[in-house]
This record gives structure tokens, C-alpha cells and sequence, in this order.
């Protein structure tokens, strides 16, 4: 008996790790039907003009024409160039929704928050901006979670090792 109850309780640890660890992975930020036939995969940073341009003028009419339409879906990937880019990587996957909203508004609204003479008055812009367009985030937790820093970091070297990604956007 005493071995049947050992067994059992190996089982229920066992089981609670992994929902654990279900809850930890981290959803990839996905635009479109998941089940159409074209995946477009795009290396972004969020500190590069290139890539908040193409975020402007290019991606709505994609959006409209191939994703909205259920042709195309687009794979958002972090390529951060920087220490700021990284932590708006960080920051756009804090929620864990899979969602778009905050990597849209990070990369419209560049300008007002890509600015200043180090890291941490770059940090106190990304904060306030992300107040001001309403994100309930808490930024530190966002800005040093492990598991969410390593997802960032991984698509970086995703993108080098597996599609020779060496600029963005790509």
C-alpha cells in the first residue's frame, strides 16, 4: 500500500510540472489564420527605422490584402540590434497572449520612445510610453523574465543559424 500511495504522489508532481511548464512557453506574436497555407516569417528589431517604416507603409496593405483574407499569416521574430531593442522584445511578449497590439504601437510609435543618451533614459521613455498608450505592464518583471529573455535570444540565433539573417528587417 505504502508503495501504491509513493506512486501515486510521483504521478500528481509529476503532472503538476508539467502544467507548470505548459504555462511557462512562450506564444509566438502571430497576425492572420493560423491554418493558411503561406507563413511569411519576419526578423524584426524594434530600434531599427527600416523595420518601423515597413510596419507604416508596407505591412497595413499586406495585412488587408494576404492576411485579413486568410491567403497569408505573418510570424513576428525578435532580431534585437541593441539593449533597447531587446528589452521592447521583452516587453511585446511580457502579455503572453500572442498578440500584436503592443508590437504594433512599439513600432508606429517609435519616435516617442526610441530616444535618449543611454540605456536607462531609453527605459524611462519605453515606461512612460507604455503607460501613456494604456499597457499594464510591469516593466521590470517584463524586462527580466528569464524564460521570456531567453525566447527573445533564441530567435536571434534561430534567424542567423537557420535563414542567414544578418540585418533587419528581414
Amino acid at each position: 500500500m505504502k508503495k501504491i500511495i509513493i506512486f501515486f504522489l510521483f504521478l500528481l508532481f509529476q503532472t503538476s510540472n508539467i502544467s507548470a511548464n505548459s504555462l511557462d512557453e512562450i506564444k509566438r506574436i502571430i497576425v492572420g489564420n493560423k491554418d493558411a497555407k503561406i507563413t511569411i516569417i519576419t526578423y524584426e528589431s524594434f530600434t531599427c527605422s527600416h523595420c518601423a517604416n515597413f510596419h507604416i507603409n508596407v505591412y497595413p496593405q499586406l495585412k488587408k490584402n494576404y492576411i485579413d483574407t486568410g491567403i497569408a499569416k505573418i510570424e513576428f521574430r525578435h532580431f534585437p540590434l541593441d539593449l533597447a531593442a531587446f528589452n521592447a522584445s521583452k516587453i511585446s511578449q511580457c502579455r503572453n497572449d500572442g498578440g500584436s497590439e503592443i508590437l504594433d504601437s512599439l513600432f508606429l510609435n517609435q519616435p516617442k520612445w526610441v530616444k535618449g543618451k543611454s540605456i536607462d533614459e531609453v527605459n524611462e521613455n519605453l515606461k512612460k510610453f507604455l503607460v501613456s498608450e494604456g499597457f499594464d505592464l510591469d516593466f521590470n518583471h517584463c524586462t527580466t523574465n528569464k524564460n521570456i529573455e531567453d525566447f527573445v535570444l533564441n530567435d536571434r540565433i534561430e534567424g542567423v543559424k537557420k535563414f542567414k539573417v544578418n540585418a533587419t528587417p528581414t
